[in-house]
């Protein structure tokens, strides 16, 4: 897979799934758009990457995911709910927009977000950490979830 941060994926997902939206038509869903709900997740999504960036930054640890090591393992903040806050904020997002528009194409943004963090970026990154910090690793695996 090419290396690209994982935020221009979801951003490359959501402009295929407009063009298809276009292409088609702009199909609607029976009860979309929810304009207020979209904008809503969106808002969400952006102050929890923005949290859990700020709190990498303060800890003083590598807000990258490619990086060979991190300098801390941060289990605060939202860490304490998720082992993933960055990548469920860009689910969130991706959720938003698709809620936002309305056109059901929008929806496989979402999808598509979910299962390149969920089957290639996480386990790259689980698989650093796990030879990085060991068993302190493992221990807060047992204790939060990858997504929530």
């Amino acid at each position: 897979m090419v290396k690209l941060p994982p935020p221009v994926w979801t951003l490359v997902y959501l402009a295929i799934a407009a063009a298809i939206s276009a292409l088609s038509g702009w199909p609607r869903l029976p009860g979309l758009p929810i304009g207020w709900l979209g904008a809503l997740l969106v808002v969400l999504g952006v102050v929890l990457s923005v949290t859990a960036a700020l709190l990498f930054r303060r800890e003083g640890t590598e807000l990258n995911p490619i990086s060979a090591t991190n300098s801390k393992l941060v289990t605060s903040g939202p860490f304490r709910f998720t082992r993933n806050p960055m990548y469920l904020s860009l689910l969130i997002v991706s959720l938003g927009v698709a809620i936002w528009i309305g056109a059901w194409p929008m929806l496989l943004a979402p999808l598509a977000t979910f299962a390149t963090a969920n089957w290639v970026h996480i386990p790259f990154e689980e698989e650093k950490m796990r030879r990085q910090y060991g068993e302190a690793f493992d221990a807060y695996t047992r204790k939060v979830r990858r997504w929530v």
